[in-house]
């Protein structure tokens, strides 16, 4: 027995699992390269060259810590979205902060609401913070909000989760119905509202700043991985009430910021042109994605994220048949939803003409070879 003897139950009871497979563990499997990586929801794209140029400027200081405090990535973020510094909690990226956010709330056994194939990572934590997932499916590849609402209140849950826009399927609702939501959640039900997308959203949307921001019992969560091109340097952020702001202090790990991807962070939002021209590439990238699925029988969901979901037409078997002949013949990578009936699709990421054009020259010869078998 190789494992120490001690660990916690909770933890000894665990699969050793991670939420997602790699890139590059593909790569290792399969023994060769990704020509398209198109299946992470990363920026393609990448960061401006202003970012770049503030990564080339800050490397020489990367002998010293980040400040713990954070107060220029606050004082940025704060001035470009119109409230106060003391609004923001900064972290590890969505994902670091949604590790947080759970152990602020989640005791063992305590309910968790979230929707069934909603994002896994968020289901990571709660599991591995003993939590009890509850799980409300998706109606017409949407999140449920009418389920989500009455399952927190049959369970007197302490925590509800919704993205908006949705991971995987990219669906979204409007801003009136998510503050609608927000509103009637019991006080002492706190929502996670995952904002991921909010870049490549319609604007109608999100819901105004000034709407939720003085709602103890809501944390948005925000990233630079997505729009911005920065998945690498994981840098995310939390807007709440100052008050539930300042609970992550009680845990988080003050020094986890690199001093390089703060400095990334602070350039990325001071130039919006180049968020602009990503965004409207973004856009256009969906639309050729909907065109190569279609060029193939295959039917694009509509989409406000950075990837389009597509309905294969058939069960999870074929989606994942299509999935791992991307990859095994052509070496490209894309991914799909994890439970049915989400898994009837394939989620392709938004990426340059090349990446696209791999695409689409591998589709429907995969398609054919499907067929044929």
């Amino acid at each position: 027995m190789s494992a120490f003897s001690r660990f916690t139950p909770l933890i000894q009871s665990l699969p050793a699992s991670v939420p997602f497979v790699g890139p590059e563990a593909l790569e290792r499997q399969h023994g060769r390269k990704i020509a398209a990586r198109i299946g992470a929801n990363e920026s393609g794209f990448g960061p401006a060259p202003s970012v770049l140029l503030a990564i080339r400027q800050a490397a020489g200081d990367t002998w010293k810590y980040a400040d713990p405090e954070n107060h220029d990535l606050k004082q940025a973020l704060a001035g470009h979205l119109g409230t106060s510094p003391a609004n923001i909690a900064i972290g590890e990226g969505i994902d670091g902060l949604l590790g947080q956010i759970v152990r602020l709330v989640v005791e063992a056994g305590a309910p968790v609401v979230t929707s069934l194939g909603g994002y896994p990572t968020f289901n990571y934590h709660v599991a591995g913070h003993g939590g009890r997932l509850v799980t409300v499916p998706y109606a017409d590849d949407r999140e449920d909000l009418e389920g989500l609402l009455a399952a927190v209140g049959r369970e007197n849950a302490p925590l509800v989760y919704l993205a908006n826009p949705d991971n995987p399927m990219g669906s979204w609702w409007p801003a009136e119905r998510v503050v609608a939501f927000a509103q009637a959640l019991p006080e002492t039900t706190l929502l996670v509202l995952d904002e991921a997308y909010c870049e490549t959203a319609p604007r109608d949307a999100l819901p105004p700043i000034e709407s939720l921001i003085d709602k103890p019992n809501v944390i948005r969560t925000r990233t630079f991985s997505k729009a911005y091109g920065l998945a690498g340097a994981r840098i995310g952020y939390t807007l709440s009430t100052p008050g539930t702001a300042q609970a992550f202090d009680k845990i988080r790990n003050h020094f986890g910021m690199s001093r390089i991807g703060v400095a990334a962070a602070i350039a990325a939002l001071a130039d919006q042109d180049y968020l602009k021209e990503v965004t409207l590439k973004i856009a256009n990238s969906r639309q050729r994605i909907g065109r190569i699925a279609a060029d193939s029988g295959l039917a694009p969901l509509p989409s406000a994220t950075n990837f389009v979901a597509v309905d294969c037409g058939k069960d999870a078997s074929y989606a994942r048949a299509i999935v791992d002949r991307l990859m095994s013949d052509h070496g490209i990578f894309i991914r799909m939803p994890g439970v049915a009936p989400l898994n009837r699709c394939i989620r392709i990421s938004t990426a340059p003409d090349a990446e696209m054009d791999l695409l689409a020259a591998a589709l429907p010869e995969v398609i054919r070879s499907l067929a044929a078998t």
